[in-house]
């Protein structure tokens, strides 16, 4: 998951060592790949470190030139740079799916430590960037971390110095291990100036986690509990953006601690009415809308934009998916009431070929774009059986996955699973909902009739914002990024099994003979549909369970770091 579902390295995990040191070792996994006491040696006080910080990406249509319009981006990269010393060393972020795949050979062969992070289907992304960084720089430390990394601990150990399954703080606790606390930063705070120019929207975070255990989603694997933020921290992020418009990338901003929420929206409120934020927005669960007073405390208080999962208009669906949040009020009318509340409402709708037919997924697509009262969905995925949660081991145990299925496959344009209907008929339906081919009249008519009907209740911004989404979904290409394609999209198959591997596969220069392997892609099944014997150690139905909770990361001896440990930010 982005911090917002995606992008930061976040679930404590432990594996058992004996004694001492190990007991660091035991929560970030670090591979000896090196002789400790030349790394010592190398890495002396008094040098600055140079710091490369990438979020990796694969595009969904197999662009390689990024996404720069694309809501929101990663901010992963920034939080993570919050743990380096500004005094000691010199830190440069780099965001693919802002700016495209980095294929800078000079910034690559740059850094004395790369850190990496993104979300599942860019594993092979990291492995990438190791081969090149190790073939350029055999000194250099390479520290990896996000959901795959979280859910593949071992698998992950094989490539990367540290496979960091801890959150973003134990970065922290790397750093002092590698060149020593001098490099450590004081207290971790995100950095903010060395994101490329924000814009418009700024992006906060003032909680972690999600107090839902949605079976699709890989918070759910990871099995953290929500957690939040200092009040104090959450304005220093605010100001820290400058005067824009604020997105909440939590994972849910609502949670389940209400004095907490109420606490925030009187902050933003005052940062509201004092002029120091232009507005806000927030992604949050279904269960925000039981209270209709909530909606009001949010609109007074600047909020203009809410994004929801509804993921499906059909209840049995939403039943699979442990989704009963999104069941106490009925859809339609908590879009409604969203929209003339004055607060635009946003939403991603999933398409389960695996236990849905195509004629049904058809009929919601079709309710959809022939009920004005409600926004279009910003976007419309597959499902995804991401690796370590519950539905991807339902899928396992049920022998839903498709042969030779690669963790890129797994990204919500590519089939994965044994669909109900005829692969061939299933290609065509997922080409055809990648920008709602066949339905783009009715978009239109939608459209029309969704301003008619709420021009008097939104805003300019949030009616724009809304009225973007059918932009959104008929050309996803053009919209989120209007650079050239450097292929030819038509060679998709849009199955797994067969579909093409992106362009960064091949090696944009000679990399070392150790390293070659990096850029075959990650299997999760092999011939026969069954698990690929190199993820089984973590993946499969005898594997020793990796996540602990943060208690018992602290009963393991983890040292806390002084002055201030920034984890002391947030409560339970």
């Amino acid at each position: 998951s982005f911090i917002a579902g995606v992008i930061v390295a976040r679930a404590d995990a432990a594996r058992a060592n004996e004694g001492g040191r190990d007991a660091v070792n035991n929560i970030i996994s670090p591979v000896r790949l090196k002789d400790p006491g030349s790394t010592a040696a190398r890495h002396r006080r008094g040098v600055r470190k140079r710091i490369l910080i990438v979020n990796v990406f694969f595009d969904d249509f197999r662009r390689t030139t990024g996404s720069p319009n694309k809501v929101p981006q990663s901010m992963g990269p920034a939080y993570l740079a919050g743990a380096f010393s500004r005094e000691t060393c010199d830190v440069r972020l780099y965001n693919e799916q802002r700016s495209g795949s980095l294929h800078d050979v000079k910034l690559l062969g740059w850094p004395d430590m790369l850190v990496l992070t993104g979300l599942t289907s860019g594993f092979d992304r990291m492995l990438h960037l190791t081969g090149y960084a190790r073939s350029l720089n055999e000194k250099v430390i390479v520290v990896a971390g996000g959901p795959a990394v979280r859910a593949l601990p071992r698998y992950s150990r094989r490539f990367f110095d540290y496979a960091c399954v801890g959150d973003i703080e134990q970065l922290q606790l790397i750093v002092r291990e590698a060149f020593g606390q001098a490099y450590v930063a004081r207290k971790m705070f995100p950095r903010f100036d060395l994101l490329s120019p924000l814009g418009r929207i700024a992006y906060v975070e003032s909680s972690r986690y999600c107090n839902f255990r949605c079976s699709f989603c890989s918070l759910t694997g990871e099995k953290d509990r929500y957690q939040k933020y200092d009040l104090d921290y959450i304005r220093r992020q605010i100001l820290a953006v400058g005067r824009r418009r604020i997105l909440f990338i939590d994972n849910n901003f609502y949670g389940n601690d209400r004095q907490f929420f109420l606490d925030r929206v009187e902050l933003l409120k005052e940062l509201y009415r004092g002029g120091q934020i232009k507005g806000w927005a927030a992604i949050l669960t279904g269960d925000f809308f039981l209270n209709a007073e909530n909606l009001e405390l949010a609109r007074e208080a600047g909020c203009d934009v809410l994004f929801s999962g509804v993921e499906s208009f059909d209840r049995e669906t939403l039943l699979s998916y442990n989704k009963r949040q999104n069941l106490h009020v009925p859809q339609v009318e908590m879009i409604r009431g969203c929209l003339e509340a004055g607060i635009a409402f946003h939403y991603g709708v999933m398409l389960d070929v695996a236990s849905r037919r195509l004629a049904d997924l058809r009929r919601e697509i079709e309710f959809i774009v022939d009920t004005p009262e409600i926004t279009l969905p910003a976007f419309f995925t597959l499902a995804i059986p991401l690796v370590g949660t519950p539905y991807f081991k339902d899928c396992l145990k049920r022998d839903l996955f498709l042969p030779n299925i690669r963790l890129r496959d797994l990204d919500g344009l590519t089939v994965a699973l044994r669909p109900l209907d005829p692969l061939d008929e299933v290609a065509r339906f997922v080409r055809d909902i990648s920008n709602l081919r066949g339905y783009r009249g009715r978009v239109a008519r939608h459209a029309m009739s969704f301003f008619r009907r709420y021009r008097c209740s939104l805003g300019a911004f949030p009616m724009a914002t809304a009225m973007a989404s059918a932009a959104l979904i008929c050309a996803p290409r053009l919209v989120t990024s209007p650079l050239p394609r450097r292929f030819r999209g038509d060679r998709r198959t849009y199955i797994g099994t067969t579909e093409f591997l992106d362009p960064q596969y091949t090696p944009i220069m000679r990399v070392a003979a150790a390293y070659e392997t990096h850029f075959r892609p990650t299997m999760v099944t092999g011939e026969t549909g069954a698990l690929a014997d190199a993820l089984a150690e973590d993946l499969g139905d005898d594997s020793a369970p990796t996540l602990v909770t943060p208690a018992a990361a602290a009963a393991a001896g983890v040292p806390a770091l002084e002055p201030v440990d920034h984890r002391a930010l947030l409560t339970t």
